[in-house]
């Protein structure tokens, strides 16, 4: 038998190394197992999120839109850049640059904290103990106290759409395109559909989306969801709803896809690329032993409790492998919750107050319920909404497409939810989630001094309209 430690954690994705730092930072011997090979063949930390999702999808969507606010949108502020050129190949090198330098900081991180490093593919035996089978074959048995099962996700595919990351691609393939596809389709308008459908629109692709479902955004606020298909309409996406793919056939450099429209009429489509993001699903393959004794789920989650405990004593697991939303955020939360656990602390996590966001521009970001469920709900509540078109600072930086809206209940005043589309929605949703985490009233926001003139005032009108009391905008009368 190799070394004992007090922790050993599989995956170093979000919830896998944030749970290593917090259980080292807590006095347990760790270590952190990762698989994880780049172009070059090394072993790289940060799991999906780091490599392949968040990360470098925001650094092409930050470069993306500051192509397009140079070509499009400086005028107004008396700006002359003539004529704009995308360097598509000179992008994706930053974004890869972007990922090298965060991945590299987590390794920074584990060193500073004494996480120790093991490469290799991680598995969890009978015991507690954990197989680790390097990149030349060599299996290596190691013996913990406790074992932390963080493996994350991976993208579902579907058969009417083989992924060949050539012509058909993932969602990893879509962050690897070296020129800008004329034709681009995107099977799926949901966070990684709308984010990446944005990049490519931006650098001129005609982008159609086609969407199974018959509500656009179907698990957010509906009035949001309206209005940010409103917005992305207005930009250029081609939404599809209510169409489903049928077929896909790949000719030569193009692919022709097959779908049925609502009424079952079939249509066809001739793209040069297409994305197949249709969601994801919790990646356990070789993970478990027979003989581990950790459950899983119908849905192939791995089963857990409110505190992240499987069905294993000493084993826990967390982030996109087990129940909840697939977010990096809600992944790393309970690696901490886990990790503080382990080392005889009672905290728990709020799953009613985690933030949701789409980075696309504007930024569409949720905490809470929506209005659709407070009413399901049957409690009763108030609703405030705030249009960034009557914000002094959204006007003055040209950037007024959205709105702000805060539902609380009508009879405590407290913040049951928020839900925004508009500029730095994700960082202003964020204010409303703390404030929901003490409990807060929609008072309590109104009374609060917001600088000015910030983006985070309309923030502050929507919590005042929720009674009544805005002030920049004229109130609506009280149903009777």
């Amino acid at each position: 038998m190799s070394e004992k430690f007090d922790v050993i954690v599989i995956g170093s994705g979000p919830g896998g190394y944030v749970a290593a730092i917090r259980a080292a930072q807590l006095g347990l011997k760790t270590a952190c197992v990762e698989k994880w090979t780049n172009k070059d063949g090394k072993v790289v930390n940060g799991g999906t999120c780091l490599n392949v999702g968040c990360i470098p999808s925001k650094a092409l969507l930050d470069s993306s839109w500051k192509y397009h606010e140079a070509k499009d949108a400086l005028d107004v502020h008396g700006i002359e850049t003539g004529k704009v050129k995308i360097d598509v190949k000179k992008m994706v090198e930053r974004k890869n640059a972007v990922v090298k330098q965060m991945s590299g900081g987590i390794s920074s991180l584990f060193m500073a904290n004494k996480v120790t490093s093991i490469e290799g593919t991680g598995k969890l035996l009978a015991g507690k103990k954990v197989e680790v089978t390097d990149r030349e074959g060599k299996v290596t048995v190691y013996e913990a106290d406790n074992v932390i099962l963080a493996s994350g996700s991976v993208p579902v595919n579907i058969p009417p759409a083989p992924v060949d990351n050539k012509i058909i691609v993932d969602s990893t393939g879509a962050l690897e395109f070296t020129e800008v596809p004329k034709r681009l389709g995107v099977i799926g308008a949901g966070v990684i559909g709308l984010e990446l459908g944005s990049v490519w629109n931006r650098l001129g692709s005609e982008v159609v989306v086609l969407e199974a479902l018959d509500n656009f955004l179907a698990i957010m606020d509906q009035q949001i969801a309206k209005e940010a298909h409103k917005i992305l309409k207005k930009q250029g996406l081609d939404i599809r709803l209510s169409c489903r793919v049928t077929g896909t056939e790949v000719k030569g450099d193009e692919v022709i896809v097959t779908y049925e429209d609502k009424d079952g009429k079939e249509h066809q489509e001739t793209f040069d690329k297409l994305i197949v993001c249709v969601g994801r699903r919790p990646y356990t393959e070789g993970l478990l032993s027979e003989d581990a004794g950790v459950k899983l789920d119908e849905r192939g989650f791995i089963y857990v409790n409110d505190l992240c405990m499987t069905s294993a004593p000493g084993v826990w697991a967390v982030g996109d492998v087990v129940r909840g939303p697939m977010l990096a955020h809600k992944a790393s939360e309970e690696g901490v919750v886990v990790a503080e656990r382990i080392a005889g602390q009672k905290p728990m996590m709020n799953y009613d107050v985690i933030p949701n966001v789409i980075y696309t521009h504007p930024e569409i970001a949720a905490v809470g319920r929506t209005e659709e469920q407070v009413k399901a709900d049957g409690e009763p509540y108030n609703v405030g909404v705030f249009p960034f078109v009557a914000s002094g600072r959204a006007v003055a930086a040209n950037d007024t497409a959205g709105m702000v809206k805060i539902i609380a209940h009508a009879e405590t005043d407290r913040v049951l939810g928020a839900h925004i589309v508009g500029p730095s929605a994700a960082d202003l949703v964020q204010q409303v989630a703390i404030a929901m985490e003490f409990g807060s009233s929609a008072e309590d926001i109104g009374m609060t001094v917001f600088g000015h003139p910030t983006l985070s005032e309309s923030v502050k009108e929507a919590a005042l309209a929720a009674n009544g009391h805005a002030i920049h905008i004229a109130n609506r009368k009280k149903r009777k």
